[in-house]
């Protein structure tokens, strides 16, 4: 797969953190209700920690209860990509560079406009606060 912004392992080994870098591009999930972000109300653009593209708005995200931030859809359709994987459930990856952001659930009940929970990795995002456009 390609991506507009592509780096080499060490290159991301430099600028992420050892936690940043075992999520983003080690592609594992963060302990379940320990991320800054699971129930954060601040009003916002959360963007890829790696590259800084925009993914989600506080307008989108839910409280979902599962442990990890949830939003019912990205930002942009074309900021982030649905890939099938070996789990039962799609992973989800920043569309710009690739990073592992966490995975998508659907139908599972919520009253939400898509029925869809963006289940999220707090160490993938990074809130920039202020509005949400």
């Amino acid at each position: 797969m390609s991506y507009d912004i592509e780096k080499s392992n060490a290159e991301w080994r430099a600028e992420l953190s050892p936690e940043e870098y075992r999520v983003l591009r080690g592609a594992e999930d963060e302990a379940a209700f320990t991320g800054e972000y699971t129930d954060a109300k601040e009003k916002g653009v959360y963007s890829c920690r790696a590259c800084g593209a925009d993914l989600f708005t506080s307008e989108e995200k839910f409280d979902s209860r599962c442990g990890w931030p949830a939003f019912y859809d990205p930002k942009d359709l074309d900021s982030v990509e649905v890939q099938q994987s070996e789990s039962p459930y799609p992973v989800v990856r920043c569309a710009r560079c690739g990073s592992y952001l966490g995975e998508l659930f659907e139908g599972e009940g919520f009253a939400t406009p898509t029925d869809k929970r963006y289940c999220i990795n707090s160490l993938s995002l990074r809130l920039k606060p202020g509005d949400s456009e």
